[in-house]
């Protein structure tokens, strides 16, 4: 029984990930277009989630930042959830719900790109991050699940939404982390390797 449970598990995986192979392909592509450029113009790519969310952005830095699959050049992205101290104070001083919005207004320039990543599409402080971004001339690549709640109508026509068609959170996750390596796979493309040094 718990076996077949287990199993379940696996199928319902493999089911939601077809069910996005069908719809998602020319989204992530555009999505990883549009960071390689930003990319190569010298700008950089902020991140952000809660939760499970919060470790894709840090996850999505770090291989960005260091390595993917491939030797390259260290590529500038930042997790807008790692450093407790800054989350802490604006949460204390300010709301949980401007935590990430007041360090896009700090870090954040134009030509940058905003990863926003939230299952539900509800978060307070993702929307208003997409906010911040768009005063300071990002562009928003925003992950979600279920209806995209209002996260996709707070998008703009020039950002892009990837939204996975699945409603359990648990699902939803597993598909944004493989969204994470397809643009990390096509980011290393992008990048040559590092010269030899003799």
């Amino acid at each position: 029984m718990r076996q077949e449970r287990i199993r379940k598990l696996f199928h319902d995986s493999i089911d939601i990930k077809l069910a996005a192979l069908d719809v998602m392909p020319p989204f992530i592509l555009q999505a990883s277009e549009c960071m390689v450029d930003a990319l190569k113009n010298n700008h950089k790519i902020l991140a952000c989630g809660n939760g499970g969310s919060a470790a894709d952005a840090q996850h999505f830095a770090a291989e960005l930042l260091n390595r993917f699959e491939k030797e390259r050049m260290s590529l500038a992205a930042f997790a807008l959830t790692a450093d407790s101290s800054t989350l802490t104070s604006i949460a204390n001083d300010y709301s949980y719900d401007e935590v990430f919005s007041k360090q896009i207004k700090g870090l954040g320039q134009e030509g940058d790109v905003l990863l926003a990543i939230s299952t539900s599409g509800r978060s307070a402080n993702i929307i208003n991050a997409i906010y911040a971004a768009h005063s300071k001339g990002m562009k928003v690549i925003a992950f979600t699940g279920k209806d995209g709640g209002d996260v996709a109508r707070t998008l703009k026509a020039d950002d892009i939404e990837l939204r996975v068609p699945g409603q359990s959170t648990a699902r939803i996750q597993e598909v944004h982390l493989l969204l994470i390596h397809c643009l990390c796979d096509y980011i290393d493309q992008e990048f040559g390797p590092l010269p030899c040094v003799k």
